[in-house]
């Protein structure tokens, strides 16, 4: 909708580009955020509102459009170019973000021949490319009755493989990009929509249109895809870029954001492609969603400890946290340091694989989750954490982390626990509540060489119990696997989630539902736990919900006991009289509490 602001801002980053100035990758953002903005601007001060434009660009961009008025008058269009406006004199492609430094790129504009006419038409990715599989992989699941509306990574990457000719995970040699690299590019054009995290992909209108079109063509005759390699060469030549299947062309990442996001899943997020797993009811039906099989063999894996870098740098307490690495190394634990969005210490099952023949590194290994997971606590930093309510929050996010087997690490710290301002009987209460109510294991030590001990133990027992097994890789989104208990029956096979998956759906403060700010909100009362809050949301899922129930009330008394003959935890225990009349007080007593 602001052709006319974003030619100067093309022609302003080109300038830039000739000069040798690094304001060129100012101006190259900004055109990105402007792309991306789909309201029309009448001035530039409306686009400080923009990510990326300050008062530099929007005092340039005001100075051009005064000029612009004098010299065409008062009234004419800023909203699309004037007739016989010239163009840029690159293609399309070169409006999309840009991080390509080299003659390759500029022998790609050249071919453009200074076309207006290439920036009319219509982007078509090539067939058998990643884009063109991604969009009639997404039509075609569409067209399922009971569809979701939307796939995930994991999924969409599996099925849409067979309709692309490059991989959608390993690269090809002498590039670091895949077939799915073009997903970015497909988002750019508004044909597919990436939502929430775990990333959800689904159709745009645009794009469901463009894919009905393909699909027809891919189910009828041969002349359509023709068509698309010979009439279309504008669209694909972009698709081809983003691919790196062009001849001598280095790919055009469309934004430094989106790309490194797209990077980092396809760095760490394990897509099943190893052998096909037969024998166990459990593994067939992982691989029935994967051609490439869904499973990790026995022998084919290794056990890695995974910690926290928080354990290891930072904070007044540096020499004790590097303690607790060089015990590890002496103890001979194989671990690695990463960053974990929820706990301290888990452990992965990390894929062995080699370089491939003519490959520099070796392809990304895929890493399932054990169903164990470590916070470790000093009893100085229990007694914070009980303060400021951390406490409650950390247990409560280990129980929604996926890992069913949380463990408690407490480190008594000698005669610590005589200069806290907590008593020492309300700490050992609230170890033993979190053992016995909340149902985590608790481990407690004396020092950082007992915490290093108890970590070399649990990965020497972890790397037994699992040697034998055949590891699936289950989502989160998709529950109701029926694996909780599969070490006590003995089962060969268990499915584990990525590491990938786990630890975005373990960060803190991503975009929450209003079922989860409700339940953040009910655990803020004094008294109400975890447990009592997920009872009452099975009742009443949202806020609203509940003020409905309230209203359909007769009495002020039945409002206030509408709560107390909900049960709750494992003795099923009725909530109360009294949690349920603060609740109510709370949501809708009028002005300010007493």
């Amino acid at each position: 909708p602001n052709p006319l602001f974003l030619q100067w801002l093309t022609e302003l980053r080109d300038q830039a580009r000739e000069r040798g100035l690094k304001t060129q990758h100012v101006y190259q953002k900004a055109i990105s955020s402007l792309q991306k903005y789909p309201l029309p601007l009448q001035n530039a001060r409306e686009a400080k509102i923009l990510q990326n434009f300050g008062d530099g660009i929007c005092r340039t961009l005001d100075e051009k459009l005064q000029r612009y008025y004098k010299e065409k008058g008062p009234d004419a269009p800023i909203h699309a170019l004037p007739e016989g406006a010239p163009s840029s004199g690159r293609p399309e492609n070169n409006l999309a973000p840009s991080r390509k430094k080299n003659v390759a790129g500029d022998a790609g504009k050249e071919r453009g021949g200074g076309g207006g006419r290439r920036n009319k038409r219509e982007y078509v990715p090539q067939r058998r490319s990643g884009g063109y599989a991604v969009l009639l992989t997404l039509y075609r699941h569409s067209q399922i009755p009971g569809d979701k509306g939307y796939m995930f990574k994991l999924e969409l990457q599996a099925e849409a493989q067979h309709l692309c000719d490059k991989s959608f995970l390993v690269p090809d040699l002498g590039s670091k990009y895949t077939a799915w690299s073009s997903v970015s590019t497909l988002i750019q054009k508004n044909l597919v929509l990436k939502t929430h995290s775990p990333a959800r992909y689904s159709l745009t209108e645009t794009g469901l249109a463009l894919a009905e079109r393909l699909d027809s063509r891919e189910q009828g005759t041969n002349e359509g895809p023709e068509r698309d390699r010979n009439g279309e060469r504008g669209g694909e030549e972009e698709e081809k870029e983003e691919e790196g299947g062009g001849s001598g062309v280095v790919d055009l990442t469309p934004s430094d954001n989106e790309e490194e996001e797209e990077e980092e899943e396809d760095r760490i997020q394990s897509e099943p492609g190893g052998p096909g797993c037969s024998g166990n009811p459990q593994a067939s039906q992982a691989t029935s969603r994967r051609p490439n099989g869904g499973c990790l063999s026995p022998g084919t894996y290794e056990i890695i400890l995974c910690v926290d870098f928080i354990e290891t740098t930072g904070g007044g307490s540096n020499h004790r946290k590097q303690e607790l690495g060089k015990e590890l190394q002496r103890n001979g634990v194989t671990f690695d340091i990463r960053k974990l969005n929820v706990g301290d210490f888990l452990w992965v099952a990390r894929e062995k694989v080699a370089p491939l023949p003519g490959q520099l590194r070796a392809p990304p290994a895929r890493e399932l989750v054990l169903d164990y997971i470590i916070e470790r606590k000093r009893i100085d930093d229990l007694c914070g954490s009980i303060i400021d309510g951390r406490f409650r929050e950390q247990k409560f996010r280990l129980k929604r982390c996926g890992l069913r087997r949380p463990i408690y690490l407490v480190e008594e710290c000698g005669t610590a626990a005589s200069h806290l301002s907590l008593p020492e009987s309300t700490l050992q209460q609230a170890i033993v509540n979190t053992q016995v109510v909340d149902g985590f294991f608790v481990k407690r030590v004396q020092d950082v060489k007992e915490s290093a001990a108890y970590l070399t133990v649990m990965t020497r027992y972890l790397t037994k119990l699992y040697q034998n097994r055949t590891l699936i890789c289950r989502s989160r989104e998709l529950e109701g696997d029926g694996g909780s208990d599969e070490e006590e029956r003995g089962n060969p096979a268990c499915s584990l989630i990525s590491f990938t998956e786990f630890n975005q759906g373990a960060i803190k403060n991503k975009c929450q539902t209003v079922r989860e700010v409700f339940a953040r909100q009910l655990m803020q009362i004094s008294g109400l736990s975890g447990d009592k809050a997920a009872a009452i949301l099975e009742q009443y899922s949202t806020l609203h919900s509940l003020l409905t129930a309230y209203e359909q009330c007769a009495s002020e008394a039945e409002k206030e006991k509408l709560l107390s003959s909900i049960r709750y935890g494992k003795l099923k225990r009725n909530l109360g009289p009294a949690l349920s009349r603060t609740v109510y007080q709370l949501y809708c007593t009028q002005g300010a509490l007493s």
